[in-house]
């Protein structure tokens, strides 16, 4: 940090929902430990700014379900979700003790075409349209009309960028921002990549995962995120389903890691 002059740090790492599930020590570690770390740094070397992703997972079966407000009751039924929580505490805490410029957002599940799924409850989204492009039936881990509040990659980007870029002064809260975009189950998915692709389907098979989406509220009301950095989401279900089926299909015809190799040392 001192060596290269670092100003900002922006702190991804993670281990999401359902693999917390399976060794919850890692994750609690990976999660609480590293923040603390970012911290502990961001304190000694006087850091501008720090990012650290919270998560929609804060919030519980006592939360309401449906625009699950700024200040709902956080009841957090996951790992994740506890680290998640813990995390949003460190950081509140850390801000007016030492000076700490700390944004943080609470993120719902997010689709990426850049990105193979990371072990979280949203996962079937990603893995719904990397299976469409052959027009295979997908087996989904959750309920067809369960619904999860899910984002766009190129908002979510957008949002941290906007939320560290706005005046510290206009910044209201130092735990984590809810942030919405949209909504849609798995059936909402599949009827939208048919339009496309229409002989593509799905096969519904709930598992472990289905208790975990339970929890989840349905959406998110974000206005407080709208009041204090003014945010807006660019990204519909439609919008998002067009250009993740056409970035794929880009992908596909892109040739292999090893003839890139190959042409570029001949």
């Amino acid at each position: 940090m001192t060596e290269e002059k670092i100003t900002q740090i922006y702190l991804l790492a993670a281990v999401l929902s359902a693999r917390a599930e399976k060794n919850p020590v890692v994750a609690w570690t990976l999660n609480i430990q590293g923040l603390l770390n970012v911290l502990t740094v961001a304190k000694l070397e006087r850091l501008e700014k720090i990012f650290w992703p919270s998560s929609i997972a804060v919030f519980g079966p006592g939360s309401p379900k449906a625009l699950c407000p700024q200040w709902a009751v956080r009841e957090p039924s996951t790992v994740f979700g506890i680290s998640k929580l813990a995390g949003e505490g460190w950081c509140q805490y850390y801000h007016p003790k030492f000076g700490i410029d700390e944004c943080s957002i609470r993120f719902p599940g997010i689709v990426s075409h850049g990105a193979t799924p990371g072990g979280g409850t949203t996962d079937w989204a990603v893995e719904m349209f990397r299976h469409s492009g052959d027009q295979q039936e997908y087996t989904c881990f959750l309920r067809s009309d369960t619904i999860l509040p899910i984002i766009y990659m190129p908002d979510a980007i957008r949002a941290t960028r906007e939320q560290m870029d706005a005046p510290a002064a206009n910044l209201t809260i130092r735990t984590a921002y809810n942030l919405a975009a949209m909504g849609f189950s798995p059936s909402d998915l599949e009827r939208e990549i048919q339009k496309h692709l229409p002989k593509f389907s799905v096969r519904c098979e709930p598992d472990s995962r289905q208790a975990i989406a339970g929890c989840t509220p349905h959406s998110i009301d974000d206005g407080v995120a709208t009041s204090d950095w003014a945010w807006k989401p660019k990204f519909g279900l439609s919008e998002m389903a067009e250009d993740m089926l056409f970035q794929l299909v880009q992908q596909r015809k892109a040739p292999p890691a090893w003839a890139l190799n190959t042409s570029l040392n001949s």
